[in-house]
């Protein structure tokens, strides 16, 4: 048998010193990211909350030492040095800007999306940058498991040239109420998981030429409901993602994401444990190429995507901070994702492929 890759599924730790002031405390929060932290020995030193029952309760259940009656209050508090949103995309621009305004606040992690459109998210970026403050946007697929070690195989080049791509997912989200009053569902808060990583995988595609129809299942208003997409990327590679956020009748589905990657040299597939939440798997990877001897060679790890990605995002975060670094996943970076997920909704009502570059040079 060929040469076996020494992969390593979850990042590692370099830095866990700043204290952290978290805001908000719904499910993301409270059961999956102040989880990931304690568990990685980050410092989270207050958490605030639109609601300050439930800013209360994730204290207690997380030992948060405390409590800030609101989420302004809390940015102004001179104890903190990052600030860590898990907010609605609509509301988190405010709270940004709030807190490039203060000296004491060194990095800021945010959700995905940085905002509802790549226009927003640009402005964002651009006040970041002339701050002098780190911004992050919380893209935590890149940090599952299997996601991590798929890259390592590539960056070794033991799947040779990639030619297709493909990411499928069955799976019915939790909604957050707030997206009711959205015009952007599924490519905006869904898709934007695929097409990011994608791009860390990949590089930046061509163009994206994507449909959608709305879900049967989700009774609020919107436009994309279920939603596929064609990417091409230089050098000839073909990417497939579909987001079947309805997954047939309820009660019959079988919920799962699966991807694979075909090269000229191996093949590597498997799946995304994030369904089985809270029950939990951990995501599971194979691969077989020429310098495996043709042997398959499979994941054995037991962390998983919720929760254990988490501190990665968080950690990154930290490192750039204390080292003068840009982050692995910075506020600029995530740009051309938000390009790439506007491209899909312009591509959508017009049908046809859209290159990012129509966004970013904001072609008609």
């Amino acid at each position: 048998m060929g040469e076996r890759l020494v992969l390593v599924p979850d990042a590692p730790i370099r830095e866990r010193r700043f204290a952290i002031g978290a805001i908000g405390a719904g499910f993301i929060m409270a059961d999956v990211q102040l989880a990931a932290y304690a568990e990685a020995g980050f410092r989270v030193a207050a958490i605030a909350s639109r609601t300050p029952a439930r800013a209360a309760a994730a204290a207690a259940r997380w030992s948060v030492p405390v409590v800030h009656e609101t989420p302004a209050a809390l940015i102004a508090d001179p104890a903190i040095e990052i600030l860590d949103l898990a907010f609605p995309p609509d509301c988190q621009p405010a709270l940004i800007r709030a807190a490039l305004g203060q000296k004491h606040i060194r990095g800021i992690l945010a959700q995905k999306p940085l905002a509802t459109t790549y226009a927003a998210a640009r402005a964002l970026v651009e006040e970041a940058e002339a701050s002098g403050k780190v911004l992050a946007v919380n893209q935590n697929m890149r940090y599952d498991q299997a996601m991590r070690a798929l890259r390592q195989v590539l960056d070794a080049g033991h799947l040779g040239k990639p030619v297709l791509a493909t990411i499928e997912m069955r799976a019915v989200p939790h909604w957050q109420g707030y997206l009711a009053g959205y015009e952007r569902l599924t490519l905006l808060n869904m898709s934007i998981h695929h097409l990011d990583i994608l791009r860390f995988l990949f590089g930046e595609p061509l163009d994206i030429h994507t449909v959608a129809r709305p879900d049967p299942g989700t009774r609020f208003a919107h436009r994309d409901g279920i939603a596929a997409s064609t990417l091409r990327f230089p050098g000839g590679l073909i990417a497939l993602t579909l987001e079947d956020v309805w997954a047939g009748p309820k009660g019959l589905a079988r919920q799962s994401i699966t991807w694979r990657v075909e090269g000229t040299d191996g093949l590597a597939s498997g799946t995304i444990g994030w369904p089985d939440y809270p029950e939990g798997s951990p995501s599971r990877f194979a691969y077989a190429a020429a310098a495996t001897g043709g042997a398959w060679i499979e994941s054995a790890w037991t962390t998983r995507w919720f929760p254990q990605a988490f501190a990665g995002t968080m950690e990154q975060l930290q490192y750039a901070v204390a080292t003068g670094t840009k982050p692995a996943i910075s506020g600029a970076d995530n740009l051309a994702t938000m390009a790439l997920v506007e491209a899909a909704y312009r591509s959508v009502e017009r049908g046809r492929p859209v290159a990012p570059a129509e966004i970013t040079e904001q072609r008609a």
